[in-house]
């Protein structure tokens, strides 16, 4: 039999997108169906003092917190957010009234009058008093050696927010039925709507969610399909009828979660050789009014603060803050292309001040196999930053390039990068996922609540399990997650799904195979009937974490990037444009060559967005400029030459030795674009780079 992975095998969803066969949310109709929306706030501050229906009721569902059955929070980590403004509004564009219609232009009709008690917001992270999170990392004693350094380097570094900017916007559907709700939606964490479902509505109904197909995420239906999906079972259950709500793009874009704006200040000791001997990193990050998921983006991006270096005193310290915008949340990356930004651009400063090659600076301080990490983990053989570093510098002719560029309008940068695969520390042992396989009278049929959301779940699971069984991938079957009957293999998030997820189901498909003595699945079928296996994932045994002190193996494993860019720039306008990008990335083996080849160009050109065009404007503690005219994200005319090279090193603890990959892509382009941009002579050290900051930093 041919094998599937190692292939690039025709994706099970291909045929439904290309054809429009495929249904998303707002595809969906039920009848007697109402359409949602929300009232939000117009102020970032204050109190409600009065709510007044400025138009004809009838015919209309109306809900406020009044008319929540169980909780007004939305249940995630810390349950500080409600559904539904009560009396203080901490942020522009918060939901406070939720209406429904079964007519769309008198619903958008209606107006809704709400007096307030304005208050003085806070917008400056740095100023605000309240901390949602703190962190610190601590390895060795600082202090003495930056006291003993023979060179100390200190720099400040910023990023801004970014919008997800996913095909399809947020979108639900809640429909009554069994005297409960059934949810269908737009979203990554079938599981995670479900827990925040029955927090709102308690545990008296029958209640499931299933996963309509979605148009792309990034982390931006995460979490905040629990809140949508929320405000349209509220409604649901209200009127009794089906009730849909779609955001518009204006919508998406002012009142959803977006990526952390980040302030990361580096101090650091070196040798006069290069040797680092000490790393002093704080960081902030912008949480927003609500805490959602920010705990999690400043522990990503404190323990990635350091790089992929080796040094023996490492002080890291975050923190996320409150500040009166919308909250902030999981994008791509989560914390560690912010913080890995502030490490690679600050590298470079580090080798001018000494006077030396970046490349060899990153070389002399390169993680390797038995170094440990800033969290004193000891890498593994399949620990690959100097084969990346190496096999980038030797495709692009990176030293002859960046002596023959200077004093031209092109400039050449790189960034050497890692990532995390799997939730960190004793994440995934807590999360204790499952995973479910089903003999089917063909095949196998996989039952697990791991989304497709465009990266290529559904093709890469039955990839693993086809090869695992020894069956042919077409007779491989994969279930839309439904919460009612799949497993809880865990959120779509974190590089997850193929390493921990598809690791699990390598496991159900061993077993399978040994419980079929040789037979076909049709035989065993026939003869005996289905049956299914179920396994939970299983943390390695060496893994030892302390999530008090941030201290031990924060992931099982790690996979390694390092970007090369070469950009140009219009002496002129300020405008740099980016000529080619050269991705080398090592994540353990791809299981789909096509499909992980897609995930590091997309995961490429959204972090050349991130570095060159996607300002968020932010007025009075609300995004100013919620429009695709406006808020600028790279189309094809704007993406660069790519050049993908896929390094392989095996994880043991993956399927057919596959790491994660999602993420990592997000993590070097904006760092090796800015390296390029400071090859220009330009000491830039903020992203967006658009024309008016550079224009800025050439003035200094």
């Amino acid at each position: 039999m041919t094998t599937a992975v190692g292939q690039s095998v025709s994706r099970k969803d291909g045929i439904g997108k290309a054809t429009g066969a495929t249904k998303y949310a707002d595809d969906l109709h039920f009848p007697g169906m109402l359409f949602g929306r929300t009232i939000r706030s117009t102020i970032p501050c204050g109190r409600v003092k009065s709510i007044r229906m400025d138009f004809d009721t009838s015919g209309f569902t109306i809900v406020d917190y009044r008319d929540i059955p169980h909780r007004n929070v939305v249940a995630l980590i810390d349950e500080d957010q409600p559904y539904l403004v009560e009396t203080e509004v901490r942020h522009m564009a918060e939901a406070i009234v939720l209406l429904a219609h079964e007519d769309r232009e008198k619903l958008l009709g209606a107006n809704v009058v709400i007096e307030y008690e304005e208050a003085e917001p806070v917008f400056d992270p740095e100023r605000s008093p309240h901390s949602f999170k703190d962190i610190t990392i601590e390895k060795g004693d600082v202090e003495d050696a930056l006291a003993s350094a023979e060179i100390v380097v200190e720099g400040t570094y910023r990023t801004g927010h970014q919008e997800h900017v996913y095909i399809e916007t947020n979108g639900v559907i809640a429909v009554p039925e069994h005297g409960g709700i059934a949810l269908y939606g737009s979203l990554q964490c079938p599981f995670y709507a479900y827990k925040a479902l029955r927090s709102v509505l308690g545990n008296d109904h029958p209640l499931r969610v299933i996963q309509t197909e979605t148009g792309g995420g990034f982390g931006g239906k995460e979490e905040y399909p629990s809140m949508i999906a929320g405000h349209a079972a509220l409604l649901a259950v209200k009127s009794g009828r089906p009730v849909k709500i779609i955001y518009d793009r204006v919508e998406d874009m002012v009142a959803t979660t977006k990526r952390h704006p980040s302030i990361v200040r580096h101090r650091t000791g070196l040798t006069r050789e290069g040797r680092l001997v000490a790393m002093d990193v704080d960081v902030i990050l912008d949480g927003g009014a609500y805490s959602t998921l920010s705990a999690v983006v400043l522990s990503r991006g404190c323990i990635h603060a350091a790089g992929p270096y080796r040094c023996d005193n490492v002080k890291i310290f975050g923190r996320a803050m409150f500040t009166n915008t919308p909250p902030n949340g999981a994008f791509r990356g989560f914390g560690a292309p912010q913080t890995e930004f502030a490490m690679e651009v600050h590298m470079e400063r580090i080798a001018e001040q000494l006077g030396m090659d970046s490349l060899t600076l990153r070389e002399m301080n390169a993680l390797r196999p038995g170094d440990m990490t800033a969290t004193s983990q000891v890498l593994k053989q399949d620990a690959s930053a100097l084969e990346c570093l190496q096999e980038a510098v030797r495709r692009t002719d990176y030293r002859r390039k960046r002596e023959e560029l200077k004093g031209t309008n092109r400039g050449i940068g790189l960034a050497l990068f890692y990532h995390g695969a799997g939730f960190t520390g004793a994440g995934e042992q807590r999360l204790a996922s499952k995973a479910r396989l089903d003999l089917t009278a063909t095949g196998a049929r996989i039952m697990v609540a791991s989304t497709e959301i465009g990266q290529g779940t559904r093709t890469m699971h039955a990839q693993i399990v086809s090869d695992a069984l020894g069956v042919p991938y077409e007779t491989i079957e994969v279930a839309q997650p439904d919460t009612s009957v799949v497993a809880d293999s865990g959120p779509t998030v974190a590089s997850r799904t193929c390493m921990v997820v598809g690791k699990i189901l390598e496991r159900c498909a061993l077993e399978m195979k040994e419980r079929l003595e040789g037979m076909t699945p049709a035989q065993y079928h026939a003869k005996h009937g289905a049956f299914s296996i179920v396994k939970e994932h299983i943390q390695p045994e060496w893994m030892r974490w302390d999530d008090d002190n941030y201290q031990g193996d924060a992931y099982a494993t790690y996979a390694w990037g390092c970007d090369v860019a070469e950009v140009e720039i219009d002496r002129d306008t300020y405008e740099v444009r980016p000529v080619k990008v050269t991705a080398v990335q090592e994540f353990g083996r791809p299981i789909h060559p096509a499909l992980a080849m897609g995930q590091i160009e997309g995961g490429t050109v959204q972090g050349l967005g991130y570095a060159l065009l996607e300002h968020v404007v932010m007025k009075n503690g609300a995004m100013a400029n919620p429009t695709l005219t406006n808020y600028t994200i790279p189309t094809t005319l704007d993406t660069p030459e790519l050049d993908i090279v896929m390094l392989e090193n095996h994880y043991d603890g993956g399927p057919f030795g596959a790491k994660g990959l999602g993420e990592l892509p997000m993590d070097g382009p904006a760092p090796a674009v800015v390296n390029a941009i400071r090859h220009l002579g330009l000491d830039l050290r903020d992203i967006p780079a658009i024309p008016e900051t550079l224009i800025a930093c050439a003035s200094l």
